[in-house]
């Protein structure tokens, strides 16, 4: 529904979407972000301020949702960074062939329908020795926990715009062509832990 779209959902995904947890591993991964970087998801732009301003020459930014880029623009003028702000016409992404160093997805490949297609993607635009920065829901190891996720699957596709908590985001990348370069894995809340297990890290193409 457009309205719940526009604005229940991006008032949820903009108060909600960065505690105490959530921001400490914001601050470990995004500063090694360098060169021209592609931000995929960008959604309200909380990202931003988390970049080093020293080592990003230009931010490309793409969120199809026109609510959510009205709130990233707010945090593009508190920072120095380059942004260039970019639609989702189709399913491409409207740059060309290995012209991006850095492409970040936070909160994104475990939200978009065509998790394949949108990695094959990514390594399109990637240059040769280009780094992917991840940090995504991912499916628990632990039976129980999975199962509450299982549960809680319909209600959060709903609720967050298509979040499925149970991709395996890591193997979904080297099904994509990339070379996982380290990955992290936690509970960032003891509850409810099955909406908490999150991946992190970075990948290149192989």
């Amino acid at each position: 529904m457009p309205f719940y779209r526009d604005h229940v959902y991006t008032y949820l995904v903009d108060k909600l979407g960065n505690p105490p947890p959530i921001r400490e591993i914001r601050q470990r991964i995004l500063p090694l972000a360098e060169g021209i970087v592609l931000e995929i998801g960008v959604g309200s732009g909380v990202n931003f301020a988390y970049y080093d301003p020293e080592k990003v020459t230009r931010l490309y930014a793409l969120e199809p949702n026109a609510r959510m880029i009205r709130l990233a623009e707010r945090r593009r003028i508190q920072t120095q960074l380059d942004i260039d702000f970019l639609d989702l016409p189709g399913e491409r992404i409207p740059l060309e062939n290995a012209t991006v160093d850095t492409v970040v997805s936070t909160f994104t490949l475990c939200t978009v329908p065509g998790a394949l297609e949108a990695i094959g993607g990514l390594g399109r635009v990637l240059r040769p020795n280009g780094r992917l920065i991840f940090f995504e829901h991912a499916i628990s190891p632990d039976p129980q926990v999975r199962r509450w996720q299982d549960r809680w699957a319909p209600i959060l596709y709903r609720v967050f715009e298509g979040l499925r908590l149970t991709r395996d985001i890591p193997a979904l990348l080297v099904e994509g062509g990339f070379q996982i370069e380290r990955v992290e894995t936690a509970y960032l809340a003891q509850f409810p832990k099955s909406w908490t297990y999150f991946c992190w890290g970075t990948a290149i193409m192989a």
